[in-house]
Formats: structure tokens, sequence, C-alpha cells
């Protein structure tokens, strides 16, 4: 006869010290707010997991809602985080899954975790999913404003389990930063709230070693390469925008290829504009060691032309400049701004070449990810003349003086077609470039991989 041992876990090999007091406290509000990398989010989702089991263990059926910003965003990051908590509690097997509706729910008790996404307010206003024990707003700094979350906790505080005094309302979030962007002004207004409670934490509070030696590796790149950069994304410093967007230095020049690091792949993308902008195909190398090198810039200014150029007339030249690159490496994405249709379907239409559409975001955003790999050391370009461009708009790209203080910072839209270029770039090919990736990713994928 097998005798079945009970698996013993223990939370505090789980969660870190500095979140002892988050994790106990009797506040209704909670915030986690600080640095990449500081487990403020696996915490929650652990202590969310564990509220929902001891109530289903007492044999009451309660719920927890989870939300961010937009639809898009749920599946590869709470609900993905959700998972994670549920694989390290060995609790797996205790849940269904499901994506449409995207729900997880605890079998023997019916307790679900339920998946919002911002954008959505009226799924979120008329909801009636009763007997809440708890609501988490994930990255809360990427809502419109606190107005989201004036309108929605009421509504899911009405519907608060009998079996529990109050609805605890978490959010985490890395802070912006920009100093005036809302949820800087928002958080200094919880600060006098008696029931909130509000916690900083950065890598470094990591005692229990979890974050691994590689990802400290790349930390103390991004510290050497851009301590500002640095001091925002892994300590969560306000430090400002400034006016300059990039830091050129990061920007190096080369003479020739690297002989010891060749290239594996090359991507190109195009920032069109047809009539009164330019035209710009970059071409970009990416070797073996994940640096990024601009190759090649084609470049087209319809400015004093008398006969301006078609889609017909640009789309033979951008092919020709592809055909002219030789470097006997597989052509990786080809990557356009998704609102340009006409040059996409006149490639189709002489090249049966497909160009894929990116996904834009707002402006900082976007830029996030080309200051990512600016701040990893990883951004080169050959010295040619024909390149000189992609730095020149690069030196001249600026936040707006008349919105750089105020809570939705512009660009100077002027001369950044390679720099548009660039950062559809780094978007499209996020995944492969190590961008964005959080450091649960690959303990989610297994989750994932079972059709979840």
């Amino acid at each position: 006869m097998t005798v079945k041992t009970k698996r013993t876990i223990k939370i505090s090999q789980l969660v870190n010290p500095h979140f002892k007091k988050m994790w106990s406290t009797k506040c209704s509000y909670i915030i986690a707010k600080g640095g990449r990398g500081s487990f403020k989010s696996s915490t929650i989702s652990l202590k969310l997991l564990t509220m929902l089991k001891k109530q289903a263990q007492l044999g009451h059926k309660v719920n927890v809602v989870c939300i961010r910003e937009n639809t898009v965003n749920l599946r590869d990051s709470v609900y993905g985080q959700i998972c994670w908590a549920i694989d390290m509690l060995h609790m797996t097997d205790e849940f269904k899954y499901s994506v449409s509706p995207m729900r997880i729910t605890h079998i023997s008790s019916g307790s679900a975790f339920y998946f919002y996404g911002g954008d959505k307010p009226e799924k979120l206003k008329s909801n009636t999913i009763q007997n809440v024990i708890a609501l988490w707003y994930e990255e809360a700094s990427n809502f419109k404003s606190a107005e989201v979350f004036d309108q929605t906790n009421p509504t899911f505080i009405r519907q608060k389990s009998p079996w529990v005094n109050d609805v605890k309302v978490f959010y985490s979030y890395n802070p912006p930063r920009n100093p005036y962007d809302w949820i800087n002004e928002w958080i200094a207004l919880q600060e006098e709230n008696p029931q909130c409670f509000i916690d900083t934490s950065t890598y470094l509070d990591d005692q229990l070693g979890i974050t691994q030696e590689q990802q400290l590796a790349l930390i103390e790149t991004y510290k050497k390469n851009d301590p500002d950069y640095y001091k925002w994304l892994y300590l969560g410093k306000i430090i400002g925008l400034g006016t300059n967007v990039y830091n050129m230095k990061l920007f190096h020049p080369l003479t020739e290829l690297f002989t010891n690091d060749p290239l594996v792949r090359i991507c190109y993308s195009i920032d069109a504009g047809h009539i009164n902008s330019a035209t710009t195909c970059l071409a970009i190398g990416v070797t073996a060691k994940g640096k990024v090198i601009l190759l090649h810039t084609y470049y087209y200014s319809p400015e004093h032309q008398s006969r301006k150029k078609a889609p017909s007339d640009l789309v033979p030249e951008i092919k020709s400049f592809e055909d002219s690159m030789d470097y006997q490496v597989p052509i990786g994405k080809r990557t356009i701004d998704s609102a340009e249709g006409a040059l996409r379907n006149e490639f189709v239409k002489e090249y049966n070449e497909v160009w894929h559409g990116v996904a834009k975001s707002d402006e900082a955003t976007m830029i996030d990810y080309v200051s990512s790999l600016l701040a990893q050391g990883r951004v080169y370009y050959l010295d040619t003349p024909e390149n000189q461009i992609f730095i020149k708009q690069h030196e001249q790209y600026q936040w707006d003086e008349k919105t750089v203080h105020s809570d939705d910072p512009k660009v100077v839209k002027e001369n950044d077609h390679t720099v548009d270029a660039f950062k559809y770039f780094a978007i499209d090919n996020a995944r492969k470039l190590g961008l964005k990736i959080d450091p649960h990713i690959n303990a989610k994928v297994k989750l994932f991989k079972r059709g979840i």
C-alpha cells in the first residue's frame, strides 16, 4: 500500500522578508510600487492565491478580480502571473483554466480568478460576479487615470463576500519617469489615506537569492551604460524626462563588422511618408550575441521635389535596396507602420512580399523599447555617409518642452522618420531581442504549453 506524503510549502521560502508587512497588513488598500524585478507582482499573486485557498478550505465560494489597462495584455501578464503562483504552490491540478472567458476556477469550491481589461469599462461597471474578496490592478500606472479606480472599486466592493471583513484592493506598478504623470500625483494623495498601505521595493530587497546571476549581470550593464535609466527602471526613481529623448553616447559607431560576433539575420523596417514627409527603410543586422547594427539606410524626402514619388515608385527602390544586401544571412522580420496600407499592398502586388504591420503604442512606451536596447549597450551603426541621417535625427529627437511638464508628454514630430523606423524594429522584434520579458516568463510557459 502506497502512503501519500503531504507536501509542505513554506511561503517564507517564496516571499522575501521585505514584503512581510505588506503580506500581513490589515489595510483595505495595498499599493506595491518600485523597480523592475522586485517581485512585488509575484508576492501579490501568491497572496491572492492563499486568500482564495483559505476560503475554499472553509467551504466558501469566493472570487478574485484581476484587471489590466487593456484586454490584450491579460493573458501574458496577470493571467500568467496567477498561473505561476498556482504552479509554485503545487496546486496546478486543483484548478481549471480557460481563456474565453478568461478565468481560472478552483474545481472543488467553484471559487475563481476573473480577468478584465480596463479598456472595457462597461463590463466592469455591470459586473455581478458576487462574493468578491480581492481586486488587483496590475501595472496600475498604465491606466488612463485614477477615474478608472474610482468607478470600478465601488462595483466590486458592493459585491463583497460575507466571509470577509472587506475587499482587499491591490495596486502594483513601476513609477513612470515623468514626475507629472497622474499616478505620481495620485500616490501622494494615497499617502494621506490611513486605510492605504504603501510599499516600495527594488531588486536589492531580494534576500532569498531568487534573482538569477544572469539577470543581475544584465542589471549591472544598465547601471554602467545609463545610470539614470537604471535608477528609473530598477530602483523605481522618478528621474524626469529632460528634453533629449536618447543618450547619444549609447549609439556606437563602427568602421567594420565584428569578426568575433557574426550577423545571424537582417531585419528591415520602414517608416513611410509619401506626399509631404520622407520615407525611410533601415537594414538592421542582429548578431549572434544580440547586438543590433544599423547596416544601411534608404531615405527619400519629397521636400523641394516638384514630382513626388508614389508608392509604385518607392516600392521598386526599396526592393532594390533590399536586394543589394549581400551578407549571406537569413532575413528576419520586415516591419512597417500598421497604418501604412499603400506600400504594403504594392509590395504584395508587385513582389508577393508581405511586410508586418507593427502594433504601435503611446510614444513613451515605444521609446522605452529602444531605451532598453541602448542601456544594455547593444546598439551600433556603420559609420557611413548614408547612415548619418539616422544619427542626426536621433540627436534632434526631443520631448516637446510645452508638454514635458504634463501627464501626457509629446515628442516633437519633425524629421523623425528613421527614429520611428528604429522604434518599429525594436517593438516588432522585442521577443527575439529579449526586451520586455517578465522574469517569470519561463515559469509561465510550461503552463501555457498545456493549451491554457
